[in-house]
């Protein structure tokens, strides 16, 4: 897919690129940011949660970039080599036609992988067009000063913390701490930038042409053959080939975490403060693109993320709120301590800009079923799990029967204080659920009896005091009256029949009080205070849960719709943040998991049900 974009001419007297108009490349180990205006300005070395290195996005005069552009008035337009994460820019102008290749090259060799080796390869495929270059990094978030040592066509950046190698078959200039590079092209002519994480281990190494292209080749053989694997045929390959294209890019290899997302603090709302960093292991999110792999036949993938879990002993945990805890570190580490970044101004004025997470000590209790979900069904659909990891999941259960009818942050990670939300008593009772239907198929030790009896009272305490007569609708606190989205995995996890007359009251409700077009807004935050000020966008996994509610329930053509438009709000490469604005606009980190693991589900199960 490719869309007409203004080149330049962005938002902001041209200071930000919206979040929209980006694609992601990476190498399973970090990303980058590519704007349609072929800036680079989001890029974290060597990994995910490493502090970045361009970060314009966050602020466009202290955050750092890579620009590589025309030097003439064009217009763009970006596309993904087809079933790949190879991202082409294009750039028309009144004398020819030329494109950027970005890509970074997928390797296992430990040394090169360490390289990081990010690919930028301009082409000139009609006519001629003078280009130039700004390669201007910022390290540490902008707070570490650099040295430049610039010798022929290598460009070498020290910080205290990090270096970064710059080779270019197009001339290079000093610009103060930077570089520059102005130069043309004629039909069929290209040249190559590569920027490279050196040390004493990876010295830096010249990309000449030929190298590059088949690098690009091998790059586009890597992704198809990966993709290849994918079992969805149906009606929306394009938008589930991309979702999991982009779920495999927010894997960590080393250690088959999964990130949330890629970014840091890009906004909820512009302006406001509910500006979060997301790269790190939600234990849900995680879980939830398991469940997503599995669907598509990726088992590799939930193999190495139960590795994560398995290795790191993340089921032995013994913190203060319970076995888990809410997220990780990409290595496993749980100690992400939050603070903020003065000295960036957020994107588009969107203050502050954070970094770590200071919900990691949130209890919630309803991450216990999402993992053991995730558990059951790689137990089902990938390997038998083992002995070990059996009594290590009978463990958290056990604990689970003593601790679920105790008020916690809840699923939306609030920030007004714990309360009884149905929402994570929904989830508990998956997690004793489906830990029993594991016992059972596999002929397991358990205490089922006691299992049996917590499933019972979670179920029972949900339907007496999870209902609200008055609403016709389960709500989102015990003896509440308010709405929320997230009670639409409830037939999604064969709680309740998508065709009870309790919840298609409740379906109603929602579609009434929650839904926008085909949009959904998790719940009303001046009904429910979350400690947060202002208001948020609609958030785009609930209206995928809603599509998949609806299909569900019988009411396919209301899915099928609900479903097609939910797809335009995608950006011209089929990706999504995490929520959508008032006027469309995307909003949140980006691209977001959530987002399309729930795109697949939705997908998978409306299609199956049209047949």
């Amino acid at each position: 897919m490719a869309f007409d974009t203004t080149g330049s001419e962005q938002a902001d007297g041209g200071r930000y690129t919206p979040i929209s108009d980006h694609g992601l490349i990476g190498d399973l180990r970090t990303t980058a940011l590519v704007a349609t205006n072929g800036t680079i300005d989001w890029y974290c070395c060597p990994r995910f949660d490493a502090p970045s290195v361009f970060g314009s996005i966050l602020d466009a005069d202290r955050g750092g970039s890579f620009e590589l552009a025309a030097d003439v008035r064009t217009r763009t337009r970006q596309f993904y080599f087809p079933d790949t994460n190879v991202l082409i820019t294009r750039f028309f102008a009144a004398d020819g036609v030329a494109e950027i290749q970005d890509f970074m090259p997928v390797v296992d060799e430990s040394r090169e992988a360490a390289r990081h080796r990010l690919i930028r390869r301009v082409i000139c495929v009609r006519g001629t067009l003078p280009f130039r270059a700004r390669i201007a990094p910022r390290f540490g978030y902008g707070t570490e000063p650099h040295t430049l040592h610039l010798e022929d066509h290598t460009a070498v950046f020290r910080s205290p913390s990090l270096a970064l190698a710059l080779t270019a078959t197009a001339p290079l200039e000093a610009d103060g701490p930077d570089v520059s590079s102005h130069f043309k092209l004629l039909e069929g002519e290209s040249q190559v930038f590569a920027l490279d994480r050196i040390g004493d281990d990876v010295p830096p190494r010249a990309c000449p042409r030929a190298e590059a292209q088949e690098q690009a080749e091998a790059t586009v053989r890597f992704w198809r053959h990966w993709l290849a694997r994918s079992r969805y045929h149906g009606r929306w390959r394009e938008m589930v080939n991309r979702s999991a294209l982009v779920l495999k890019l927010l894997t960590y290899a080393p250690t088959g975490a999964i990130v949330a997302a890629p970014t840091t603090s890009l906004p909820e709302r512009i302006g406001g403060e509910r500006n979060w960093d997301y790269r790190y292991v939600w234990v849900r999110d995680a879980a939830f693109c398991v469940y997503a792999m599995l669907r598509l036949g990726f088992t590799s993938e939930a193999e190495a993320f139960m590795g994560f879990i398995s290795e790191r002993g993340i089921l032995r945990g013994t913190g203060e709120t319970g076995p888990l805890q809410i997220m990780y570190g990409i290595d496993g580490r749980t100690d992400l301590p939050e603070y903020e970044l003065p000295q960036l101004e957020g994107h588009l004025g969107s203050a502050p800009v954070r970094v770590g997470n200071a919900a990691t000590g949130q209890l919630q209790l309803d991450i216990y079923g999402a993992l053991i979900d995730s558990i059951y069904l790689y137990d089902k659909w990938g390997q038998p799990i083992s002995s070990d990891r059996w009594d290590e999941v009978g463990a958290v259960v056990d604990w689970l029967c003593e601790h679920w009818d105790q008020p916690d942050e809840g699923v939306w990670e609030t920030r007004a204080g714990r309360r009884n939300f149905v929402y994570s008593r929904l989830m508990c009772w998956v997690a004793l659920e489906r830990a029993m239907r594991m016992a059972n198929r596999r002929g397991l030790p358990a205490d089922l009896t006691r299992w049996r009896e917590a499933r019972d009272a979670i179920y029972r305490q949900i339907m007496r005091r999870g209902w609200s007569a008055d609403r016709g609708a389960f709500v989102q606190g015990l003896d509440d009256h308010v709405l929320d989205a997230s009670l639409l995995m409830m037939p999604m996890a064969k709680f309740v029949s998508p065709t009870d007359p309790k919840w298609l009251s409740t379906l109603d409700a929602l579609t009434a009080d929650l839904v926008s077009d085909s949009l959904v807004y998790r719940y009303d935050p001046t009904a429910s205070p979350d400690g947060l000020r202002g208001p948020e966008g609609t958030f785009s996994i609930c209206s995928f849960w809603y599509v998949e509610a609806l299909a569900r329930a019988g009411r396919l053509e209301e899915a099928r719709l609900a479903f097609e438009k939910m797809l335009t709000y995608a950006n011209h490469l089929g990706l999504f943040a995490e929520e959508i604005g008032p006027t469309g606009e995307q909003l949140g980190n980006f691209p977001q998991a959530f987002t399309h693991l729930s795109l697949i589900s939705a997908a998978f199960n409306l299609d199956r049900a049209l047949g």
